[in-house]
């Protein structure tokens, strides 16, 4: 009977640890593309800040953007170029989604 029970002990055991754990992301991405707005052509090169958080990035050749591994909160994104007036626009990170967001910049004269 204590064999039968230690066996059973081990097998709940067993059981316990092998079960597989729900993992839960809680990083949201934003990702965007900066574009004139007057051509409705991407913007390469433009300087692109997150606040709160401080973080920068450039442009690619297509006007992309990308910030990963960000709390969900709200942050504003600013965009800026020589050449081009300065824009910011509001966004909401979701945790364990990706966020796409367009802001257009206008050419100065």
């Amino acid at each position: 009977m204590k064999t039968i029970k230690c066996l059973l002990f081990l097998l709940l055991i067993i059981n316990i640890t092998s079960c597989a754990k729900e993992e839960y992301d809680f990083y949201a991405t934003i990702n965007g593309t900066v574009i004139d707005e007057i051509s409705s052509e991407p913007v390469e090169g433009a300087s692109v800040n997150l606040t709160p958080g401080g973080k920068n990035c450039i442009t690619d050749i297509q006007g992309h953007f990308s910030f990963n591994e960000l709390e969900a909160i709200q942050y504003t994104i600013t965009v800026q170029k020589n050449g081009y007036s300065t824009n910011r626009k509001g966004i909401n990170a979701i945790a364990g989604e990706t966020s796409d967001i367009s802001v257009t910049i206008e050419k100065m004269n």
